[in-house]
């Protein structure tokens, strides 16, 4: 008895190999809706095989530290750096060994509703996970750059395990334990990567949280980011304790 469209579907849902016979089976299927789903398999085979490659190729900083003998490799990278409210948030992850999370990239290349599923994703896979956070008057009084080293380093101490590698997203710690800083390091390495989701998804649910304080000013919409928004709030109700006083134009609003 020939299978139905709706059952083909069914079973071709749980194939993961070009070479299965069913699949070759449904190729010489001349029916239309057959063949729609016998193109769709390929389609989304493609991309888990495009996203398999990225997910590897994004390994080889961890891959060639491993061989170097460092086996505890924290990623590191934070967010809010340029914002003119909230804190500026950083994160250190520590992998798995045997950690596989394809599609995983740059927080800012991610949707908000994938970002969430891969801060879940990354809290099973990972050996530890740290959060630095330093608030809007540390940035006023050291400067954003000093700030976020900062909270680079709250991030290491917060680990629950010590790490004997670092990667890090162009940048430089003065800490005593090897490091690498790479260019575009949350686009080239996994841990990197797995670090920005982790430092944006909790600088975002504390902009929103700042939101439910202060709804007048659109916090949850702009993260605290300089927009037509955020600056016409300002105009109208003037400037919180979440501020960065520092940052113009928050500066200038207070001496006019």
């Amino acid at each position: 008895m020939q299978l139905t469209t709706n059952e083909i579907k069914q079973k071709l849902s749980s194939i993961t190999n070009k070479a299965d016979p069913f699949l070759i089976e449904c190729q010489a299927d001349h029916r239309k809706g057959v063949q729609q789903l016998v193109e769709k398999w390929y389609k989304q085979y493609e991309q888990q095989k495009n996203l398999q490659s990225q997910f590897y190729s994004m390994l080889r900083f961890e891959r060639e530290a491993k061989k170097n003998g460092f086996h505890l490799i924290a990623g590191i990278d934070e967010v809010g750096r340029g914002p003119l409210a909230g804190p500026v948030v950083a994160a250190a992850v520590i992998l798995k060994e045997d950690c596989y999370i394809p599609g995983l990239t740059d927080s800012k290349k991610l949707t908000a509703s994938v970002r969430e599923r891969f801060y879940d994703m990354i809290h099973e896979q990972a050996v530890a996970i740290g959060v630095g956070i330093v608030s809007p008057s540390i940035i006023d009084e050291i400067n954003i750059y000093e700030a976020t080293k900062v909270a680079m380093s709250k991030a290491i101490e917060n680990l629950s395990k010590t790490p004997t590698y670092l990667l890090l997203d162009a940048m430089k710690l003065n800490v005593q334990i090897p490091q690498l800083s790479i260019i575009k390091g949350d686009s080239q390495s996994i841990s990197i990567a797995a670090s920005s989701v982790i430092a944006k998804v909790t600088r975002d649910r504390i902009m929103v949280d700042i939101a439910n304080q202060y709804p007048e000013y659109g916090f949850d919409q702009h993260m605290g980011y300089g927009t037509k928004q955020h600056l016409e709030a300002l105009n109208i109700h003037g400037v919180t304790e979440h501020h960065r006083k520092s940052f113009a134009p928050i500066k200038e609003l207070r001496t006019n």
